[in-house]
């Protein structure tokens, strides 16, 4: 049986289970198939449970490294827009004089060889070392080696460290004695529990803020929405600048002194990808968008947030292509892509960031093909993200006022 064909009816069932989970099917093997998952999530909710209490009760022990931890994470998995505010506040940091280190784990990067890790294990004692993606001034790996996420922020944050590793302890303690870092981010750890922060910086969309309620795999929360109460700072991401009564009830519920930042993702500009080198930059305004034909592709979370996006910029959407989240296009799909706007008559093919990291070679289209790049723009509580910024590069500060809320709480 063809490999391909399996990689095909693989993807089919992993969308049509995304569907499942989005409420997006309604027919009678969705229903079957929705029980059957929540089964599961029943399961998984138990494990969640014992893991906390096992942190709380201090039988797990946490690892502290003797510097400042920031952790930035979610309750959902995927699309809350995580990258971008991690990659605001480390931006902010770092110009306040902190030496950063983003630790990630890398999801989807490429691992090494099972004969490479063998041969490490035979002739070394200690495990590898993490994988360094940015030392600040030098990029080293590609978003394939990576993971888009590190790959992003590191293109993105000169003189800050990228590191990418499943034990974010050891990476941390890599970042301090390699590095001399002062200050770790620990990106999407949320649920880490090994590695403590001292600031936790929990993201909520305010499109789709915990899914159907349900924690995985029958909804999309990895923990339940009462341990809103482990953060310090809530960020309410992709805000239409409307106040959410209803939602700032229920963090207030949970959470009654949590410091709530509201932000908007905005968009930027244009980037050409396929532009020739010496082309001025291959970048154009957002006004450009206005009346054009756009063929819209992308393998992210929340695709319709992007599709939004180009709609409310004046594009003319006449075709789109979802594809799996962290999806890795071949030069088949690009193809297929490029044959495909040509149909609708197309004036160009346009993906997102995350997307443009996962396109080895964009030469040669046929079509113009650009990315857009977004930025956070918090528009309600600018000063807590400032106070919180504050309360780390000064934390005599910090410590005169509240205490870090880091603690595992009961999941009683």
């Amino acid at each position: 049986m063809p490999l391909s064909w399996l990689k095909r009816k693989f993807q089919t069932f992993e969308l049509y289970t995304v569907d499942v989970v989005l409420g997006r099917r309604a027919d009678t093997g969705a229903i079957i198939f929705g029980v059957f998952l929540q089964m599961l999530s029943w399961l998984f909710s138990c494990a969640v449970q014992l893991r906390l209490w096992l942190y709380r009760k201090r039988i797990f022990h946490d690892h502290p490294l003797g510097c400042l931890v920031v952790v930035v994470g979610n309750l959902t998995v995927g699309g809350t827009g995580k990258t971008p505010v991690v990659e605001k506040f480390a931006r902010a940091l770092r110009d306040r004089g902190r030496k950063v280190a983003i630790l990630s784990r890398g999801y989807k990067s490429k691992a090494p060889p099972f004969w490479k890790k063998a041969w490490y294990g035979i002739t070394h004692t200690d495990e590898p070392p993490p994988k360094i993606v940015s030392d600040g001034q030098v990029i080293y790996l590609d978003s394939e080696e990576a993971g888009d996420e590190p790959y992003m922020l590191a293109r993105n944050l000169p003189g800050v460290v990228v590191l990418v590793d499943k034990n974010r302890v050891k990476a941390g303690a890599y970042a301090i004695k390699r590095f001399g870092c002062d200050t770790l981010v620990l990106d999407d750890g949320f649920q880490y529990l090994p590695l403590k922060g001292r600031l936790n910086l929990l993201l909520v969309d305010k499109t789709n803020p915990f899914g159907n309620g349900h924690l995985l795999p029958r909804g999309i929360l990895r923990e339940p929405v009462k341990h809103l109460r482990r953060a310090n700072y809530i960020f309410l991401t992709k805000s239409n600048g409307l106040r959410d009564l209803e939602l700032e009830a229920l963090i207030a519920r949970h959470k009654p002194d949590a410091d709530v930042i509201e932000c908007a993702h905005r968009p930027q500009y244009l980037q050409r990808m396929d532009a020739k080198p010496g082309a001025a930059a291959g970048r154009e305004p957002l006004s450009w968008l206005r009346g054009r034909r756009v063929f819209a592709f992308s393998g992210i979370a929340t695709p319709e947030s992007f599709e939004k996006f180009l709609r409310d910029l004046g594009a003319l959407l006449v075709g789109r292509e979802r594809y799996l989240d962290h999806y890795r296009y071949t030069p088949e799909d690009l193809d297929e892509l490029y044959d495909a706007a040509e149909r609708e008559r197309a004036d160009c093919l346009l993906t997102t960031e995350k997307d443009a990291v996962r396109i080895s070679d964009a030469a040669g289209s046929p079509i113009p093909l650009y990315y857009l790049r977004l930025e956070i723009e918090i528009i309600r509580g600018a000063a807590d993200f400032d106070e919180a910024v504050g309360r780390i590069c000064f934390p005599q500060n910090a410590l005169a006022g509240r205490a870090p809320s880091g603690v595992i709480d009961s999941p009683t």
